[in-house]
């Protein structure tokens, strides 16, 4: 994310409730081609919500397509890393997607609305590659369409977000629970409402058209108002996943890096028959690997960004990630890629932070873990 006050936001692509945010007071800036709220009051207190009450993110940005056909199940399952087989109708799972030397296109949700129909969720930046690398992956009578531009997307997260949703809609939430999926018709039009986030709190997301979207922000507002709910930004975003440790695509991991690597080995199905890039990912489980993504905490004054070199010895080992100043810990904490040999936790580190290198030591992650239930 750039500078609000410095960019040129010209070339950018605005939400489809882009005046809402406006009026609700949003400062704006860059997230890729988006000009998205940064945040509305601050980043601290936006993080303090989400973390002891409710907050809703608009992340309308993000890209959606839907796969049909009576080969679906077979062609999704060789695209993701992870086991399609573990579902059914309403349920989601996570997984990478890769590319045949195991490096990852992007890392995805998949939901399964019948045997024979995916909903697929995938990152803003990805929209354009991943369907053009889905396409080069299908089969004969397997349909792949992009409906982004026609889905919005709303993210309710916190510890009373169940309330507010309970209050937006008259449906049994007992039907839903941590990575499920429910479809149903609202005054809003078809919705539908995943128990999934990118916070580390339990919370929903709402998919709903475009077209209803304002009108379903403003109830949601509406309702959730008498429990506290605020609009937040992307900022606090950032802060609440690097926090619980979800990664960032483009960041964390990239078409440079494997799902081994980025230390999220557990998505990928090794007793799958096949999944486009098995048999590269196989070979670096066999060989070991090189390097590590990590978590760490900064010990001295400093924040260590994206970029900064990690050093062991005054000899460089690897690079951050992400970096930021945690509101929960009270600490700085960040991701690094480091040469296996110092990925152990516990390993004494500097991180070069505008010229001067700063202690740090690798950690245990996430570094923050809801205290109330699993997610």
């Amino acid at each position: 994310m750039t500078n609000p006050n410095t960019e040129d936001t010209s070339r950018l692509r605005k939400l489809p409730l882009h005046s809402e945010h406006e009026r609700l007071g949003a400062r704006f800036g860059a997230f890729g081609e988006w000009y998205v709220p940064l945040y509305y009051s601050s980043v601290l207190e936006e993080h303090e919500t989400v973390r002891t009450g409710v907050g809703v993110f608009d992340i309308s940005h993000m890209g959606e397509f839907l796969v049909r056909g009576k080969e679906a199940r077979q062609v999704v399952n060789r695209w993701m890393t992870n086991d399609v087989e573990k579902l059914f109708p309403g349920r989601a799972l996570y997984s990478p997607v890769c590319r045949e030397n195991g490096g990852i296109v992007d890392d995805i949700v998949v939901m399964e609305e019948a045997p024979d129909h995916y909903f697929i969720v995938v990152n803003a930046a990805n929209i354009e590659k991943d369907f053009n690398w889905f396409k080069t992956h299908l089969k004969d009578g397997v349909a792949l369409e992009n409906i982004s531009d026609q889905i919005a997307l709303f993210a309710v997260q916190g510890p009373l977000s169940r309330k507010v949703i309970g209050l937006l809609f008259d449906i049994d939430l007992n039907q839903i629970s941590y990575y499920h999926l429910l479809k149903f018709d609202s005054p809003f039009g078809p919705i539908r409402l995943s128990e999934t986030g990118y916070t580390g709190e339990e919370g929903y997301e709402i998919f709903v058209d475009c077209g209803k979207a304002q009108a379903l922000f403003k109830r949601l507002m509406e309702v959730g108002r008498p429990l506290g709910l605020k609009p937040i930004g992307f900022g606090a975003r950032d802060t609440l996943r690097l926090e619980s440790k979800f990664l960032l695509y483009g960041h964390d991991m990239n078409d440079e890096t494997t799902p081994l690597e980025a230390g999220i080995g557990w998505t990928v199905g090794w007793e799958k028959e096949d999944f486009v890039g098995k048999r590269a990912l196989e070979e670096q489980k066999k060989k070991g690997l090189k390097r590590k993504l990590v978590g760490f905490e900064v010990s001295d004054r400093g924040i260590a960004r994206e970029r900064c070199s990690v050093l062991v010895n005054g000899q460089a080992v690897g690079e951050v990630t992400s970096g930021t100043f945690s509101p929960t810990l009270k600490k700085s904490i960040g991701l690094a890629y480091v040469q296996s040999e110092y990925a152990q936790v516990g390993q004494v580190i500097e991180i070069e932070v505008r010229g001067k290198a700063v202690q740090a030591r690798v950690v245990k992650t996430p570094f923050y873990k809801r205290s109330k239930g699993e997610l």
